[in-house]
């Protein structure tokens, strides 16, 4: 099995839309530190996992200095931010999401056996 990671920074603002009262339903930013892991069984025709360009262009060239409340079809938080990440990526397994020094959020793939065969040709 091969394994590669693509780290990236983001700078997007949000707001959460939450069941309580908190500072975060007011919009805001942070510098995101977005980590997607890919694998696969085999390397594609040229020898990459997944090339870093294509993961950089579909997550942060998509994201970078945008609202994500406008991008995104959910409650931007950074556990639902990891869990689109990942799915933006055929190769990529799991997704953590740092939007502070404290915080991060994990999303990892559960795939059937079926999905997992088919994800780890590419």
């Amino acid at each position: 099995m091969y394994y590669a990671t693509k780290r990236m920074e983001i700078a997007g603002c949000h707001r959460l839309n939450l069941s309580y009262q908190s500072k975060c339903e007011n919009l805001h930013g942070h510098n995101w530190i977005v980590t997607v892991f890919c694998r696969a069984k085999k390397l594609n025709k040229d020898g990459m996992v997944a090339d870093f360009a294509h993961i950089k262009q579909a997550v942060h060239g998509y994201l970078d200095h945008g609202d994500f409340n406008k991008l995104l079809p959910f409650n931007p938080t950074a556990e639902n931010i990891a869990r689109w990440v990942t799915e933006q990526i055929p190769q990529a397994y799991k997704c953590t999401v740092q939007e502070s020094e404290g915080n991060t959020a994990t999303y990892i793939r559960n795939r059937t056996a079926k999905e997992g065969a088919d994800a780890d040709e590419d």
